[in-house]
């Protein structure tokens, strides 16, 4: 296979994860004309986390795949974003994202619950191929030669492809056999995630902005979902007696409750009425120098694991898989070229974006924060336009389909 002459069909890629990462690829490899096959491990597709950011610069990756009409009907464009303050409430505004955006960098930021984005990734993988995705295929492990990859599965079966792509997350296999266990550090820090129904919440608590509150030693982060219908609820607090990295761990209201003591009431009524709270502790990792090794490479999560402190991990996955299919276009008959061609195009904006994340968990906990003179100094210097834009142009002007690869 690896010697195909250009006149021969386009190489076989295979995909470990059909998370949002793998799925981008997927569906960008399909429709640049590769056969394409995913392994997933779930033997079910199912509503997996909760809400996530989209910014200009995934919303573009996405449109760009014909995708912009399925989005639209489940997702939620917010008319701006603003901070406020974690005892007294005050509030500042930041920017209008919906208009703003569009007018700014040519493409909107909405919020969408990530089981709506999955599944309109996974109708449109099938709609091309409805055998790309192969449920209930754990990988195991895998092995290359000059003339591909064979990955073999949990269940003894395996499959060989002129490529292999680990989108398998953080706890990535496929990353751990290529580069040895990629050490994580515990932040301090641990994250309460849940959904609650808008119709639980009071008027006041209803408007379509997405809210930043900060404090000294926490944050949370608030804004609808699901064409208004839920709100998306992510608080993280500085505590160190939580070390399970896991987005399915159910924690309690009461013990919300207390990480927030003394938080504004209105954190309080949102916490009083979460359908399901969960608790995750916020690991983090020095960015990987390399991604790609002869025929087998990495995107997403089991690239470039990072902090949700610049709203970016579900947008860098997108990337990935649209830079992916096009480097793999540019080269179809020489794999390894082309992956080493995706390292360059992708990895040091990556990494910037992880260390980015980190600076922002200073940020968001300062203890500047902790009375209302100290504040206002502080929000007046860290979120002012020309700090903000410093902070956030070069994250949104991003086109994943035309930068150089």
């Amino acid at each position: 296979m690896g010697n195909a002459s250009p006149l021969m069909s386009k190489p076989r890629i295979l995909i470990a994860g059909a998370g949002i990462g793998g799925l981008t690829a997927a569906l960008a490899l399909l429709r640049a004309g590769f056969q394409v096959s995913v392994c997933e491990q779930s033997r079910t597709l199912s509503e997996v986390g909760a809400g996530i950011q989209v910014s200009a610069n995934g919303a573009r990756a996405l449109f760009s795949l014909g995708l912009q009409d399925a989005l639209a009907a489940v997702w939620c464009e917010p008319a701006g974003k603003e901070v406020r303050l974690w005892n007294s409430g005050q509030s500042w505004k930041l920017f209008d994202l919906g208009a703003q955006s569009r007018a700014r960098y040519g493409a909107p930021y909405f919020m969408i619950h990530r089981g709506d984005l999955h599944r309109v990734l996974f109708d449109a993988v099938s709609a091309l191929d409805p055998s790309c995705v192969t449920l209930g295929a754990s990988c195991e492990s895998f092995a290359q030669d000059g003339d591909g990859v064979t990955l073999s599965l949990a269940d003894g079966r395996s499959m060989r492809a002129d490529a292999l792509i680990a989108a398998d997350g953080v706890h990535s296999r496929i990353r751990n056999a290529l580069v040895g266990e990629h050490r994580a550090n515990f932040t301090g820090c641990l994250a309460w995630r849940g959904l609650v129904p808008a119709d639980r919440l009071p008027e006041r608590l209803r408007r379509n902005v997405g809210t930043n509150w900060i404090g000294p030693g926490g944050h949370v982060v608030h804004y609808f979902l699901r064409r208004g219908e839920l709100l998306n609820f992510v608080g993280v607090v500085e505590r160190d007696d939580w070390r399970v990295e896991s987005w399915t761990e159910r924690g309690s209201v009461e013990e919300c409750h207390r990480d927030f003591a003394n938080w504004h009431e209105d954190i309080h009524t949102i916490i009083d009425n979460l359908v399901t709270p969960f608790k995750w502790a916020l690991l983090g990792r020095e960015p990987l120098t390399r991604w790609s090794f002869g025929r087998v490479t990495m995107l997403g999560d089991a690239a470039h694991p990072t902090l949700p402190m610049m709203a970016q991990g579900a947008n860098m996955a997108i990337e990935d898989g649209v830079v992916l299919a096009r480097c793999l276009a540019a080269q179809p008959g020489e794999v390894a070229a082309a992956l080493s061609r995706y390292d360059d195009a992708r990895i040091a904006r990556t990494s910037r974006l992880v260390r980015a994340a980190n600076d922002n968990t200073k940020r968001f906990h300062n203890p500047a924060l902790a009375n209302p003179e100290g504040a206002q100094r502080y929000v007046d210097t860290e979120w002012q336009e020309e700090r903000v834009k410093a902070r956030y142009d070069w994250v949104f002007e991003y086109d994943a389909t035309k930068v150089e690869v």
